[in-house]
């Protein structure tokens, strides 16, 4: 069968191939009804519609931004607080049809068509971050210190961390502990003040560290080789068993912090008469358990659409041969206190 074409409809349809291509590509510009006859003509026909690749070339655009991911795609998608952010970011681009492509790797950093992309959750030794860079498209880091020159969207790590020091100080606890996640997987630590080991994790350590060194604490740490049930679950039952166990954790994320619940629970401890845990993240899990947990809120809808429309920005300007300023975004959060923090207990 021959090749159906814009101008196979246009002929049908009887207008001209410009308003065919609108039909597609600018719906705006045409009535509901004649956009309905030119599809239904298109259907008709079997026309799939313009090819993407050829849109692409002579728009200059490809349509689709990436999502460069360290983590396995599968657990990144199983992180409530991962997918709440994707979920922003896709509702920030839906006005405008740009696709998100997740990259997992170094092939496709280096493959797949893209006109920008946001770093989440990537170290800055990635070789797929080489690529991109390497592919001058403009970038974003999200959670992450960015490489020189690029804009960021930071949560304001330190300030939350004093947020929550404060909260547990002012109830009297004096041996408080960290429960983090570092690269070098020490283990317990009697002096935690260096603990963490990425940028989230050290700057989440080093606020709290302010005030507990006003308050001349030094706080115990427990650290985990990643921030996912396997290494959280056995790192907070270790650190519930140690013979020096803190009276107050606070914790790297909501997910360590139920955790910490469970394995307090399992060795009939009570929360919070004998053992005060602050999360992090004010996720779904914050609310779900008993007690409920005190946490420290971020907003993941101000998360993603602040990253998109950064991100959106600098690829604008990418087109008019403009480099984005390298702004450094900062969000703030908030201490939020519910039931899994108390008075210290008395010794």
């Amino acid at each position: 069968m021959p090749r159906v074409t814009l101008q196979t409809i246009a002929d049908k349809v009887g207008v001209s191939r410009m308003t065919v291509s609108n039909a597609f590509s600018r719906p705006d510009q045409l009535s509901a009804d004649l956009r309905r006859t030119i599809l239904d003509a298109a259907a008709e026909l079997g026309y799939v519609g313009p090819d993407p690749s050829a849109r692409a070339l002579a728009r200059g655009t490809t349509g689709a931004i990436g999502l460069l991911l360290t983590a396995w795609v599968g657990d990144a998608l199983r992180d409530p607080i991962a997918a709440s952010f994707f979920g922003a970011i896709a509702e920030e681009l839906s006005p405008t049809g740009y696709a998100v492509a997740l990259l997992p790797g170094e092939k496709a950093a280096r493959d797949i068509p893209l006109d920008g992309a946001l770093v989440y959750a990537c170290g800055g030794d990635s070789a797929a971050l080489d690529w991109l860079v390497r592919r001058k498209l403009p970038l974003v880091f999200v959670d992450l210190e960015p490489l020189t020159g690029y804009p960021s969207i930071l949560l304001d790590e330190r300030t939350g961390s004093r947020l929550a020091a404060e909260h547990v100080v002012a109830l009297g606890h004096r041996r408080v502990g960290f429960f983090t996640w570092g690269h070098q997987q020490r283990g317990a630590l009697a002096d935690g003040r260096d603990a963490g080991s990425d940028f989230v994790a050290r700057n989440r350590v080093a606020g709290a560290v302010e005030v507990l060194d006003a308050a001349g604490i030094v706080p115990s740490a427990y650290e985990v080789a990643d921030n996912t049930p396997e290494y959280v679950n056995a790192g907070a039952r270790a650190l519930i068993a140690s013979p020096d166990r803190p009276t107050a954790v606070l914790c790297f994320s909501d997910l360590m912090a139920t955790a910490l619940l469970d394995a307090a629970a399992e060795a009939g401890l009570r929360v919070p008469e004998d053992l005060s845990v602050v999360g992090w993240d004010d996720s779904p899990l914050a609310t779900r358990t008993r007690p409920a947990l005190t946490t420290l809120r971020q907003d993941l809808t101000v998360k993603g659409s602040t990253a998109a429309r950064t991100l959106l920005a600098a690829i604008e300007g990418a087109r008019r041969g403009e480099k984005a300023p390298a702004t450094r975004t900062v969000l703030p959060v908030d201490l939020v206190v519910r039931g899994s923090t108390g008075p210290a207990p008395r010794d």
